[in-house]
């Protein structure tokens, strides 16, 4: 795929009117990063939304990647997350700046709260997520975040942010996979108008050996991991899979040119077993 053949990607509309991409590329410490194949995310396959975060440690890669993309910034979707460590009112709006500071940029598009637990002993999760949140809602009215949101909240979580503060999350972010569909929460979060974001597309690769994914990707003449993300994308959540090889990224642009019927999404749908492979915040308060 070259500049050539670079795509238009659909985007979803937050409820506060910014337009994000509903495919992007995520990254993670697991697997590797390739600052490289970011590059050639951005510069070869159009792609503009990169999901990120201080846990992950790629700021300053990733800021070179964005440099060498000769991509500009008003075109880009940055995501970025508050970790919990940094928690609290001051140490997140310094967190913020240190991280716009490593990615060489004024502004985030997007910045999150990452956990709901704080990992701070002796406060409580729901006061330093008020705290925090407090913070991440002067730096949108500062203009510094376009939208903020949070990551791996729950009902709970979203119920207690509601009642402690004043900007509803434009965006939830959430494991989401065939073996992991929280329908509740994805229900919850449309009523609220908190936009549903999903992450581990794949299932690290466990879905791409699943037999009913395998036999709809035949079907299509598609790859197991273009029906994971179709599936996804077709359900209105933005997807952000993660890959440090060229090719699964061209792979992973090409599911718009395709569309699951009913029967597919359905059988895609019986496949939840409420299977976790990443962190499952479900018990924290």
């Amino acid at each position: 795929m070259s500049s050539a053949q670079a795509w238009n990607c659909p985007t979803v509309e937050l409820s506060n009117g910014v337009q994000m991409p509903i495919l992007g590329i995520g990254t993670s410490q697991i697997g590797g990063f390739s600052q490289d194949t970011v590059l050639y995310a951005l510069r070869d396959c159009g792609i503009r939304l990169i999901d990120t975060s201080k846990y992950n440690g790629f700021e300053v890669q990733l800021a070179e990647a964005i440099r060498e993309s000769g991509v500009p910034r008003s075109n880009l979707r940055l995501t970025n997350k508050l970790w919990p460590l940094d928690y609290g009112y001051e140490t997140a709006k310094a967190a913020f700046r240190e991280s716009c500071s490593r990615m060489k940029v004024e502004y985030l598009d997007l910045y999150m709260l990452h956990w709901p637990a704080s990992m701070q002993p002796g406060r409580s999760n729901r006061e330093l997520r008020a705290e925090s949140w407090r913070a991440l809602e002067e730096l949108y009215e500062e203009g510094l975040c376009r939208s903020i949101g949070v990551s791996n909240f729950m009902i709970h979580h979203l119920e207690q942010l509601k009642q402690d503060c004043t900007v509803v999350p434009h965006v939830n972010q959430v494991e989401y996979h065939p073996f992991q569909q929280p329908n509740e929460l994805i229900e919850y979060c449309r009523r609220e108008g908190i936009t549903f974001q999903g992450y581990c597309p794949l299932a690290k690769g466990q879905a791409l050996s699943n037999p009913t994914i395998f036999q709809v990707a035949q079907k299509y003449g598609r790859t197991p991991a273009q029906i994971c993300i179709r599936w996804s994308v077709q359900n209105g959540a933005i997807t952000i899979p993660k890959s440090t090889k060229r090719e699964r990224v061209v792979e992973n642009c090409q599911v718009f040119g395709f569309q699951l019927e009913e029967e597919d999404m359905v059988a895609i749908n019986k496949l939840h077993e409420g299977r976790h492979v990443s962190w499952d915040p479900t018990d924290v308060e």
